[in-house]
């Protein structure tokens, strides 16, 4: 009886001894993510702070989780200036028909080249899976759009990012691991490959479509190298995040009065307002305009997202 009490007295104590140290490693643990939560979310809130704070006294510094005199006249003065409002046109208007036109023509190469009949599959994708790795470089690619005449146009946006070869080779694993019954069906009813490809293909292969879309998007939309090497001269083709460069560039290289630099800022200028605004309260409000759409975009295609990464890795 005492040795059976011993033992469960020990059998307790290490129970506890068990627990107590779970219990301190999930606080670690707790301590470190919420330290990096911190970390992620602070300057971006920091970023609205001073947006909403007014520019004047925004050049004291200072500021930290709230606007010292809160103001919307940043965002006033930002939608009233007519290169921001142009900029913020070519942006939306590329992102989106970027990433339609892309992902159609990506995951209409993908199905291509995923059909086991189709002879010559082996040899083009392994010529595009080269040229992922393997790029002419900067040089030659300014060259080849200069030489197809998309230099100063709108569709040099469009074109060359019609399709990604990293989206095909994620959209075509996904389309293999689909049973080819519904390719075979679809053919015996007699649709052509067009048709199995929207018809059949395409609402299958939703979560993929949603992943590539959001890289797409992500991308077109934070991009403004392209603006830099081929519109630069073209204000009217100029897009937001080109728009916040030049912002964030000017007021790093150029040490001007408040008034002065507002209008720099401004670029156009706003009447009577310009005097309040200042390089760091614009650069920020237009840092969560250019930000919010994809913070905005993201949950609701979140879930397809998980699944288009995780599905067509797994062979069984």
């Amino acid at each position: 009886m005492i040795e059976g009490e011993n033992k469960y007295q020990e059998y307790a104590a290490a129970k506890r001894r068990t627990r107590i140290g779970n219990s301190i490693f999930d606080l670690i643990i707790y301590i470190v993510l919420g330290f990096l939560v911190v970390v992620t979310i602070y300057p971006f809130w920091n970023t609205i702070a001073i947006s909403l704070n007014d520019g004047l006294d925004s050049l004291k510094g200072g500021i930290t989780l709230w606007p010292r005199k809160f103001t919307w006249r940043n965002y006033q003065d930002l939608f009233q200036t007519t290169r921001i409002r142009d900029a913020g046109f070519i942006s939306v208007s590329r992102t989106v028909l970027q990433t339609v036109l892309s992902v159609f023509c990506t995951t209409m190469l993908a199905y291509a080249l995923s059909r086991k009949e189709f002879i010559i599959r082996k040899p083009l994708t392994t010529i595009l899976v080269i040229s992922m790795y393997v790029n002419a470089g900067l040089i030659p690619g300014y060259m080849l759009i200069k030489n197809l005449g998309l230099v100063g146009k709108y569709s040099v946006y469009i074109i060359p990012a019609l399709v990604d070869i990293f989206n095909f080779i994620l959209v075509r694993t996904y389309i293999k691991g689909l049973p080819d019954s519904f390719v075979e069906s679809a053919r015996i009813d007699g649709a052509n490959e067009f048709s199995i490809y929207i018809n059949i293909i395409m609402p299958l292969i939703i979560p993929s479509i949603a992943m590539i879309a959001l890289f797409t998007a992500v991308g077109a939309w934070n991009s403004w190298f392209d603006t830099y090497l081929y519109a630069s001269d073209k204000p009217k083709l100029h897009s937001l995040q080109y728009v916040l460069m030049s912002i964030l560039q000017q007021s790093q290289n150029q040490n001007t009065s408040a008034a002065d630099a507002g209008a720099m800022a401004l670029a156009a200028g706003a009447g009577s307002t310009a005097s309040k605004a200042t390089p760091i309260a614009i650069r920020s409000a237009i840092t969560i305009v250019a930000t919010l759409p994809i913070l905005i975009v993201y949950p609701l295609v979140q879930k397809y997202f998980v699944v288009g990464m995780t599905i067509g890795g797994v062979k069984e």
